[in-house]
């Protein structure tokens, strides 16, 4: 068996060193302007005001009216005749923005008003925007003294009377969700605009060469947003393409369907090109394919500004890349078909996830063509992936022996030019391109442990040695919460007994109701002798119970201010109701049960907005109702955002959570071990394996991590199908119980080995279940 890596393979030519020889002059730094106008998007994407028709044919009105006119004025007095450095307000630039996103509707518009092209200013950083806006106001006000710098125009009053370019009006309707083709995170990330600037200069460069395009181009996502940017500044973008204008007619632009001919004619051309796979990870094809399928992405991209739990130090954050892997054969191989007949490849992680091996069969790929093997997401702690080349034995051998073994690190890749590697041995080719790492949500379960004291220490014989014999005084039942590596980052403790054990008489009682206190404690345990130790000593978050109002069955206070309030029918654990109130908190907060918004699963369902309460509209094909038992979606509702966002999603019956890095890990886990505790004393039954009281055993890290890895469905294969490779929620059962954690139906009796001093089983079934 022979075994290369990356360092030892060849490679072949690249889109740098095609382009390069005949390079194509960009007059427009596009990277810094996709960084810049992403954020844009972003920001008419959140913006709610701006959409109502009434606000749109105002800002419509303010741009041709106002705006166009002043620019081709300040323009005209320029003694450069160069784009004056101006800023216009959010809704004049929103229509401008997508005004140009159709070259030659905007070009004959100007030219049949001012005689020219009018410009948009290259600013892309805050301060020179700032200024610009402010030298803009300037402008305006002195030029229309009686028309506003803002659009205060009433979404609400009607437009019936008002003159409305139906044309532009369409054009900037149509554009209402353009960031959705672009919302992934990566996509502001440097080194992913540097890879997509090279393909769209590449992509140029083969329309510029192509004789004779016999059918529309299809541009991948990435190719897209760089053309995109690169119209929406007209002067330059008009300036750079004079001499493949006409050629770009016959690409099709974001929200067209195309066939499934037009899009394999351009792999088809941009592998005669270059020798390399179109799409790409990041890269996929942009547009809809008609009589395609679609499918729900396993992994939910968000773009998250700020993270607020760096300020726990323990929990480290998680980072995801999207993964691509194609193969081609050699040419030599169209002879050997008995060797592909034979032969298959072997995908496999570096680390995290050494259980996986996703096979795919020689026979599927071509000497023609490059195809796509596997489509996958990893974390970073993955490391790369290996792709093994394997034969199957002859008529005299049984079994598979490796051939080859390709190694991908992840660091060589993101140091590649396009984000992709080629790499080659004597029957195959293969291509792996990867995303940049993004943060993606925190993922932290929780495992039962030891009882342990007043000060945090487990109940134990080496304690009491290192004590001189002491006794222990309280009891807590204890819960170690994990991060998706398996680390242990908090410590959850619930009171239940007061006092100390002695042989022969004293015993722990259970505490009054109302000192039945839950805390977290961050950081991990301090092990004096194996599996007994210290809990870390800094608490962070605190829940106390508290006299109930008459509609509500528990109710807890937060140490982050929150308040609890739990109720339903103590038989039913899917009749609970609940809400959380906070006097001083920006946002309002709503726990909707089930997976709800982007975690839900197999449902069809529209939202809408009832006084201000997040409602699903379900249709007839939901997930069965105890398939959603458990979970809870939380959903942080402000005045910008009526609708609200799901910041986490939790099963208070397993004890596991899902959140991003925007909503407080504490307080979170606060509300699943509360709503459990609650929920056990309301239906008298230990509902999610409280009572126990020892660490179970836990699978071995790295055999088959928690998160490490998911498969895109279109890669999916009823050959080799596992819940370990789809998100978590879409299977908590099976992910969680293989994980080690509680196995609610079988929980362990005293033979695991409780000891009398920890109290016995009456004390926490009385603590817990009374």
């Amino acid at each position: 068996m022979s075994s290369r890596n990356s360092s030892n393979m060849s490679t072949t030519r690249t889109l740098s060193g095609i382009y390069e020889m005949d390079a194509l002059k960009l007059g427009l730094d596009l990277v810094s302007a996709a960084r810049r106008n992403m954020g844009f998007l972003r920001t008419v994407a959140e913006s709610r005001w701006l959409h109502p028709k009434a606000t749109l044919v105002e800002a419509i009105r303010r741009y041709s009216e106002l705006w166009l006119p002043l620019m081709a004025h300040l323009t005209a007095e320029s003694t450069s005749m160069k784009t004056p450095v101006v800023h216009p307000p959010i809704d004049i630039e929103w229509v401008w923005f997508c005004h140009t996103l159709n070259p030659v509707h905007y070009r004959q518009y100007c030219e049949s008003r001012f005689s020219r092209l009018i410009g948009k200013p290259t600013i892309f950083d805050e301060e020179n925007e700032e200024y610009a806006l402010m030298r803009c106001r300037d402008f305006w006000v002195k030029r229309y003294p009686d028309e506003p710098f803002e659009n205060e125009g009433d979404c609400d009053v009607g437009v019936s009377d008002v003159a409305i370019d139906e044309e532009l009006l369409e054009e900037v309707s149509k554009h209402r969700f353009l960031y959705s083709k672009f919302s992934e995170p990566y996509r502001s990330e440097i080194v992913y605009l540097i890879a997509a600037r090279q393909r769209y200069k590449g992509f140029l460069f083969m329309v510029q060469s192509s004789i004779d395009l016999g059918s529309n181009l299809v541009p991948t996502s990435d190719i897209m947003l760089m053309w995109l940017i690169h119209q929406s500044y007209p002067t330059v973008y008009a300036e750079d393409l004079k001499e493949v204008a006409g050629d770009l007619v016959k690409v099709l632009t974001v929200w067209d369907k195309v066939k499934e001919k037009e899009v394999e004619e351009t792999k088809k051309l941009w592998e005669r090109t270059f020798d390399q796979p179109y799409e790409k990870a990041g890269g996929e094809i942009a547009l809809t394919v008609e009589g395609g399928g679609s499918f729900k992405q396993p992994v939910y991209w968000e773009v998250s500004d700020t993270d607020v739990n760096t300020k726990y130090k323990p929990l480290l954050p998680r980072f995801l890349l999207e993964v691509c892997v194609f193969v081609r054969l050699r040419d030599k191989m169209k002879s050997m078909q008995e060797n592909i007949r034979r032969d298959n490849l072997r995908l496999r992680m570096v680390r995290c996830h050494r259980e996986l091996k996703l096979g795919k069969p020689m026979s599927d790929f071509s000497h023609l063509s490059w195809r796509k093997a596997w489509h996958l997401y990893c974390e970073f702690g993955t490391k790369g992936v290996m792709v093994e080349l394997h034969q199957r034995g002859g008529y005299c051998f049984k079994g598979n022996s490796v051939q080859d073994t390709v190694t991908f690190c992840w660091h060589d890749l993101l140091r590649a030019p396009s984000l992709s590697l080629e790499r080659e041995d004597d029957e195959v080719k293969i291509v792996t391109s990867i995303t940049p790492p993004v943060q993606a949500p925190y993922l932290m379960k929780c495992v039962p442990d030891r009882v342990t004291d007043d000060s945090g220490a487990m109940i134990s014989d080496v304690i009491l040695r290192m004590n001189q014999y002491r006794p222990q005084e309280g009891r807590w039942l204890s819960r170690t919460v994990l991060d998706h590596a398996g680390r242990e980052c908090f410590v959850i403790r619930i009171r239940v007994g007061e006092g100390f054990w002695r042989r022969g008489g004293e015993a722990p009682s259970a505490v009054k109701w109302e000192d039945r206190i839950i805390e977290i404690r961050e950081g991990s345990w301090s092990y004096i002798a194996g599996s007994i130790g210290r809990s870390p000593v800094k608490v962070v978050g605190t829940a106390l119970p508290k006299e109930p109002e008459e509609q509500w069955k528990a109710a807890w206070h937060f140490s982050t201010g929150d308040e609890l309030m739990i109720g339903g029918l103590p038989s039913s654990v899917s009749g609970l109701r609940f809400c959380l109130k906070n006097q001083t908190a920006e946002s309002t907060v709503k726990l909707l049960k089930g997976r709800r918004m982007q975690y839900q699963v197999k449902k069809k369902g529209s939202v809408t907005k009832d006084e201000g309460c997040q409602i699903y509209e379900e249709s007839e094909e939901v997930e069965e109702e105890d398939e959603e038992e458990g979970f809870l979606t939380l959903v942080r509702i402000t005045e910008e955002d009526p609708i609200g966002r799901a910041t986490a999603l939790l099963n208070w019956k397993l004890l596991v959570v899902e959140l991003l890095p925007e909503e407080d890990a504490v307080f979170v886990l606060l509300l699943c071990i509360c709503i459990l505790r609650s929920a056990s004393e309301m239906k008298k039954e230990d509902i999610g394996g409280l009572l126990i009281r020892r660490r179970l055993k836990e699978e071995k890290f790295g055999t088959r991590d928690w998160g490490s890895v998911a498969l895109h469905p279109s890669s999916s294969s009823s050959s080799y199908s596992s819940p370990h490779l789809e998100p978590w929620y879409w299977n908590a059962k099976a992910i969680i119980k293989s994980e080690g954690s509680i196995n609610i139906s079988r929980q362990p009796s005293v033979s695991v080995g409780y000891s009398p001093e920890e109290g016995g089983d009456k004390l926490y079934r009385w603590g817990i279940l009374a």
